[in-house]
């Protein structure tokens, strides 16, 4: 009896090795809930093909993620590089390491405003999310057309910060004139006619703003789980770019729960196309307009080549040609 509980107990011991040994390495990603946002969402589907488990979690936006890598409870994160740079500067420890989408919002006035360029936005209020790529756009686009702007009266745009969620029904109710908007919620303001198009905002020293996948330091540093977590991503942004129907259904049925339709897919996709790439260049030139309109409240800005960080993304690329 003693010999057999011995082989049973050694048998069991095992299989406990082995069963540690092959688990899954846990990747915890912090996500945003945006149409050009659902390859990195993809990435927990296509995970355990790199021994991986993604472990996804929903923010309102981008700068509410910053509290959770300094705590560490989010190893990476999807990101507008505007609030990448505004965590940096402050002291997060993060690097980015690869871009997954361009573009994404657009300027939506209301239908009923007569609105029909950014120079009629004068004496007008517009609305925008505090602390995201529309911030920076918004600001860029106004001090083009020469117009002074404000959070308080007094100057030719007042700015009203409100969620992304709230912008769409507020333009709705005729609470602001215009928005400046991220997709799917911009296009969705078009094809329900109650907002039009003024404009994409692209036509700044920005140009279009680059979504940053951003990991902590200490995951970085973690060179094997973080190999594998950047082939993962190329990966699952491949196969959106690869095979839109698949984008498609993903986005619609798993991330909005069918609360989007398919022209509101196609429509942000079309001005949000996803992407691998990310440069020093683009974040500095960022963090610069950032500085010019006080957006994100720099008073340490970070330099771009100190904590951009491609290496792992162009192995990754070059693996998978």
């Amino acid at each position: 009896m003693k010999s057999l509980l011995r082989h049973l107990t050694v048998a069991t011991l095992a299989v406990l090795a082995a069963t540690s040994a092959d688990a899954a390495d846990k990747v915890r990603l912090a996500n945003l809930k945006f149409a050009h946002y659902g390859a990195i969402s993809y990435m927990k589907e296509l995970a355990p093909k790199y021994n991986l488990e993604v472990e996804e979690r929903f923010f309102a936006k981008g700068i509410d993620i910053l509290p959770a890598i300094v705590a560490g409870e989010v190893d990476i994160a999807a990101s507008a590089v505007d609030g990448a740079i505004a965590g940096r500067a402050r002291g997060v420890p993060i690097y980015a390491v690869a871009g997954f989408a361009k573009g994404g919002a657009r300027i939506v006035a209301g239908t009923k405003t007569g609105i029909k360029s950014i120079g009629d936005f004068k004496g007008k209020k517009v609305g925008v999310a505090r602390g995201g790529a529309q911030e920076l756009l918004l600001l860029a686009e106004l001090d083009k057309a020469g117009l002074t702007f404000s959070e308080k009266p007094g100057k030719d745009v007042q700015i009203v910060y409100m969620a992304f969620a709230d912008l769409n029904q507020a333009v709705m109710a005729g609470d602001i004139d215009a928005m400046c908007q991220s997709e799917p919620q911009a296009s969705q303001a078009i094809n329900k006619q109650f907002g039009v198009e003024i404009l994409k905002p692209y036509d700044t020293p920005l140009g279009m703003p680059v979504r940053s996948l951003v990991f902590s330091e200490e995951f970085y540093n973690k060179r094997d789980v973080a190999e594998r977590t950047m082939k993962l991503f190329v990966e699952a942004t491949k196969t959106f770019i690869d095979k839109p129907d698949l984008a498609e259904k993903y986005v619609i049925s798993d991330m909005f729960k069918g609360q989007i339709t398919e022209q509101d897919f196609k429509d942000a996709i079309d001005n949000s196309p996803y992407s691998y790439e990310i440069s020093a260049d683009h974040v500095q030139i960022t963090t610069d307009l950032m500085m010019k309109y006080g957006v994100g409240k720099l008073s340490n800005p970070p330099k771009a080549t100190e904590w951009v960080k491609t290496d792992l993304l162009d192995d990754a690329l070059k693996a998978g040609n």
